[in-house]
């Protein structure tokens, strides 16, 4: 387990009297690649400038390798910053942006004095720091005569020349386009393998924290929600908020009624997941790419195909069932108005908490009010990739 290098113990961070960071407790370790993720306004960015020292938290301690820096400036940290607007020189060129930071540093000389850094190491470090960026043989370019995913490792290369020993990014790839966006993803987290140093990305992107993240920093409202692995994240969401914002999904009330058996959609679930009081209502979580289509009499539920989208490696299929519209990802397309069962196995059901559960004067269901599961003929439903049979 790598080291810790910094924590956040109950910071708050008020603006104006607003909350907008609500006491969060927070460990970033040495060498990992963490990423704040969330909707606008959840407290991301301000947790990253707190980091960085470019705010001072309301309430609460930031401590990095130990010591506690609530009041060291930003210069004096071992932290740097690339920001959405990379704030390049324009009247420099590529080496000159990138050495910057170098030129105005000053080193202990061992006379108790401090010097300049040699010509030629500033020279060694600039051209070292764009080879690991893709930008060797750039140096003598201007800034306006790079493309954006240029300019971007121009300012990643400005920030990791200095050596710091954590990286802040503060949605780096926001201004790119898709497929220079996806291909920087993979370059990021290269460079931050091989330059051995903690990154910690914001973003609200949920492809981008999915991607190049150990861990995954889910936020809302100044509050964390979950904090976990990309995987842990996707598969095991806590809560409907983390399950809404992670990828697609069916989002379903029901009634956990004991260990491993949970009603919704009007029909009594096996499912995997205890710990629950007796009748405690719950969300239930189902991602559409757990979803298997089957003939009509095939599955748990049954309903009729409403739209078919065409995503690129899947179809989107929208499937009213009662009173509920069920999403599913397919490979396979039924036509709009066909009669499809929906098919469901104990693993695809994922079962939370929910908070302000019912209305007043609203009632849960309970066992009495839903069907059991039905029997299936043999074969029904065991298509691979979601399929109709």
């Amino acid at each position: 387990m790598p080291k810790e290098l910094i924590r956040l113990v109950d910071c708050t961070m008020a603006f104006d009297g607003e909350i907008v960071l609500n006491a969060i407790n927070l460990t970033i370790h040495d060498k990992e690649f963490l990423t704040l993720l969330g909707p606008s306004g959840c407290g991301k960015t301000t947790t990253l400038r707190l980091i960085g020292g470019f705010e001072t938290p309301t309430s609460g301690g930031i401590f990095f390798d130990g010591a506690r820096i609530n009041d060291v400036p930003p210069h004096k940290r071992r932290v740097n910053t690339v920001f959405q607007k990379y704030a390049l020189f324009p009247h420099l060129n590529v080496f000159e942006n990138v050495a910057f930071g170098l030129r105005i540093a000053k080193i202990p000389d061992g006379g108790g004095k401090k010097s300049r850094l040699p010509e030629g190491e500033i020279e060694e470090r600039v051209q070292g720091a764009l080879e690991l960026v893709g930008l060797k043989g750039y140096h003598r370019r201007r800034v306006h005569q790079l493309s954006g995913g240029q300019q971007q490792r121009v300012a990643i290369a400005r920030a990791i020349v200095n050596r710091p020993q954590v990286l802040l990014l503060d949605e780096p790839l926001g201004a790119l386009d898709l497929k220079l966006r996806k291909e920087m993803q993979h370059e990021l987290k290269e460079i931050q393998r091989q330059v051995g140093i903690t990154f910690v990305y914001v973003t609200h992107d949920q492809e981008e924290a999915l991607t190049m993240s150990d861990t995954v920093v889910v936020m809302n409202h100044g509050n964390i929600q979950q904090i976990g692995t990309p995987v842990d994240i996707y598969n095991e969401p806590v809560n409907a908020f983390v399950a809404d914002f992670i990828g697609e999904s069916n989002i379903i009330q029901g009634v956990m009624h004991k260990d491993y058996s949970v009603s919704f959609a009007g029909r009594l679930f096996e499912c995997v997941d205890s710990g629950f009081d007796p009748n405690q209502p719950v969300d239930v979580v189902v991602r559409p790419e757990d979803v298997r289509m089957t003939p009509p009499d095939g599955g748990q539920l049954r309903g009729t195909v409403n739209s078919v989208t065409f995503k690129g490696v899947f179809y989107e299929i929208f499937i009213d069932v009662g009173e509920i519209e069920w999403m599913v990802h397919s490979t396979s397309a039924p036509k709009i108005g066909d009669e499809v069962g929906l098919l469901l196995t104990p693993e695809d059901i994922h079962v939370m908490d929910r908070p302000d559960l019912f209305p007043e004067g609203a009632e849960a269901l309970t066992l009495e009010d839903v069907d059991p599961e039905p029997e299936f003929e043999d074969g029904g439903g065991d298509g691979e990739d979601g399929e109709e049979a």
